[in-house]
């Protein structure tokens, strides 16, 4: 009896991507939070242990990246709380790792949200399940977006491009990752996932305009990201290492790290910084 109802909750959630994955949501509101400097724009990387979350906000809008793993969905929930705010105009769950989508069941619960954007990749794991079913609850669709087409509303003087996956498959999980790129005046931010060198070389194959004056490094620092050619194509003056302190995996690479040191490339790191604020007014970028 409990085998079958097993494989009748795989079906129901299998039956629910499908549904998810038929549609997109595009009706982005223009209401603006007051709460927010509207001439100012401010990127939270927010500490996560072992995992990645980024809160942009501009213009009274607000877009999440990620939502760390299970075991920091309470602090990525009460940080969020601490923000005032009350609605998520874009969330965008960068490819179905647990360390990325493990609080956002709580984040979609929790928030009105107008449009979530997830790479056309499945798992069958219980937080990617919980996932699914929170949008099906509330009645939302996945937007699967294209390099370059997709677009991202985030008000005047501003993009928000994606510019990855560029591939239908893969063999690892982690180059499914949605790499999106903001520019805000003369600045430029760009947001990796955990997007390995195969993905790093479709962007630069295709001659993506990658550079950028902050680069969330991929997949937590691992010797697996960040290649010669990627960086060199970016150039940043910032990176931003999101990982856990002393965690099993040896984040960030000693290798990684030294890349970044011999381009005099300023380091900040969420074991080491904690959460890290940066903000743009269009022309220079400061951490808070």
């Amino acid at each position: 009896m409990n085998l079958i109802k097993k494989y009748l909750n795989i079906f129901t959630v299998f039956l629910a991507v499908l549904f998810l994955f038929s549609g997109c949501i595009n009706n982005t509101s223009n209401v603006l939070n007051p709460k927010v400097k509207s001439s100012q724009l401010l990127v939270h990387y927010i500490d996560v242990g072992q995992g990645d979350s980024e809160l942009i906000q501009i213009n009274g809008k607000n877009l999440l990246i990620d939502a760390g793993p299970n075991d920091s969905e309470n602090k990525l929930m009460s940080y969020l709380n601490k923000q005032n705010i009350e609605k998520l105009d874009y969330v965008i769950a960068t490819h179905p790792d647990e360390d990325h989508i493990g609080g956002m069941s709580s984040v979609i619960k929790k928030y009105e949200i107008d449009g979530f954007y997830a790479p056309r990749k499945t798992t069958d794991t219980l937080t990617f399940e919980k996932m699914i079913v929170s949008l099906k609850d509330k009645n939302m669709k996945i937007d699967v977006p294209n390099p370059l087409d997709t677009k991202l509303n985030l008000g005047e003087n501003i993009t928000a491009e994606i510019l990855a996956p560029n591939s239908s498959t893969y063999e690892d999980t982690n180059n499914y990752s949605i790499v999106l790129k903001i520019t805000y005046g003369d600045t430029k931010f760009l947001f990796t996932g955990d997007a390995e060198t195969k993905s790093e070389s479709e962007m630069t194959d295709k001659n993506y305009d990658l550079s950028a004056d902050v680069l969330k490094v991929g997949h937590h620092g691992s010797s697996s990201s960040t290649s010669e050619e990627f960086l060199d194509r970016v150039n940043p003056k910032i990176a931003v290492i999101s990982c856990g302190k002393n965690n099993k995996y040896g984040h960030p690479t000693k290798k990684t790290i030294n890349k970044l040191k011999k381009k005099n490339i300023q380091i900040y790191r969420t074991d080491v910084d904690g959460t890290i604020l940066l903000t743009s007014d269009g022309s220079k970028i400061s951490k808070e």
